[in-house]
């Protein structure tokens, strides 16, 4: 079987069908193929929000320093101010597409802080904001003319064709695993991280590097792939999974400390619980070692019991199904691999070095991130959707 389209798109996170939908806007026609469920991506599971400079005492000089602070001075400075002052704009098309991000008693957006950032800069919808981005955009998508959405043949290589230029790629159909051709003027790869190389991930199961795999292959350039984020808390309960517990919480007033109750980031790192990630989860596993403990806690129960339950249902919801109530018992975590800041090296419009191949969102490298992501960077969000717009400019203009 053969489909054939203007623009390939292989993943339905947020990078992915962000673009799709911009491009069948724009007349193209676009086929999107995930290997799980329209929506099932990393992007899904994010909890805390996105990042962009918002409020009144913010300003995109102040967004910038503070990300390229958290790179570890190993950001690419070109790509942070094209991604943060592109940030205001990506908010105001999540909500131009359905996105119902969390209000204020005034109706404004209600903004939190995380790890890293001097301001509160972070547009949420409770704590399950990443699942609530990923249905307004499914929405749009399966509403949207032009796009077709092809759920559950996993794509295995990228096309090639005699001259080293990417037309497409193969995927296999039904449980006979028939060859499915996807032939495409551009082929776009949005397929998240690789987390699953890991004993302990906040990542889905789908989460395993395909992407990065199959770019190698054709040649593409893998960059900075040393450089994995790991959240600093994730839920480390024994009969429990690796949820990941929102760095808002920490935001909301919760601390970490250790079995003897005492706040040791608070005394080791300026910033505190509200380090960068980097810096505290290194924290915590210098307690971990000393110690000999398999985790430490997250402690919320100062803070207003209704306040923090309204705020973080979901990860109240998921905690009392372990016995734990978050407003009277501390949350034991740990670190677990999060994010991948290196992947499929691109320039600032999304082309690798594989011609009529691209990347976006967590799959890709612009130098953006550097050594250190800042919290509430997914799409996952600002590399994916502020990169997204090559996209449908230098290609499809160009085409047309």
């Amino acid at each position: 079987m053969r489909i054939e389209s203007d623009y390939l798109i292989v993943g339905s996170g947020a990078a992915g069908l962000y673009f799709a939908i911009l491009a069948a806007q724009r007349d193209a026609s676009v086929t999107v193929v995930t290997k799980s469920g329209a929506g099932e991506s990393n992007t899904r599971y994010a909890q805390g929000g996105i990042a962009a400079a918002l409020g009144s005492d913010d300003s995109v000089a102040v967004h910038i320093q503070d990300t390229l602070d958290a790179g570890d001075g190993l950001c690419d400075a070109g790509a942070v101010q094209v991604a943060i002052e592109d940030g205001p704009r990506v908010v105001a098309d999540l909500l131009r597409l359905g996105t119902q991000f969390s209000r204020t008693a005034a109706g404004e957006l209600s903004l939190g802080r995380e790890g890293g950032h001097s301001r509160h800069r972070v547009a949420h919808a409770d704590d399950w904001t990443g699942r609530e981005i990923s249905r307004a955009l499914v929405a749009a998508a399966k509403s949207q003319e032009g796009i077709r959405l092809v759920a559950d043949p996993p794509v295995v290589a990228l096309a090639i064709d005699g001259k080293g230029r990417c037309r497409g790629a193969w995927a296999l159909e039904g449980s006979g695993g028939e060859p499915l051709a996807l032939q495409a003027r551009a082929t776009l790869l949005a397929t998240g991280g690789a987390g699953q190389m890991y004993a302990s991930t906040t990542n889905p199961g789908i989460a395993t590097g395909d992407g990065l795999a199959m770019a190698y292959r054709a040649g593409a350039t893998l960059a900075n792939m040393e450089f994995v984020q790991f959240h600093p808390t994730a839920l480390a309960h024994e009969q429990g999974n690796t949820f990941l517990i929102t760095e808002a919480l920490r935001g909301h007033g919760a601390i970490l400390v250790n079995d003897e109750g005492e706040a040791f980031v608070e005394k080791q790192l300026e910033g505190g619980s509200l380090a960068t990630r980097d810096r505290v989860a290194r924290a915590i596993v210098a307690e971990l070692k000393r110690s000999g403990r398999r985790h430490v806690y997250l402690d919320v129960t100062a803070q207003n019991a209704e306040q923090t339950r309204r705020r973080f249902p979901n990860i109240d919801r998921t905690c009392r199904e372990y016995g734990i109530d978050m407003t009277r018992d501390p949350i034991p975590v740990a670190p677990a691999a999060h994010y991948l800041c290196g992947g499929v090296h691109t320039n600032l419009h999304g082309r690798t070095d594989v011609p009529g191949l691209y990347a976006a969102g967590e799959v890709a490298h612009t130098g953006f991130h550097g050594a250190n992501r800042l919290a509430s960077f997914n799409w996952r969000s600002n590399q994916g959707t502020a990169f997204s717009k090559w996209r449908v400019g230098t290609y499809w203009f160009r085409k047309k």
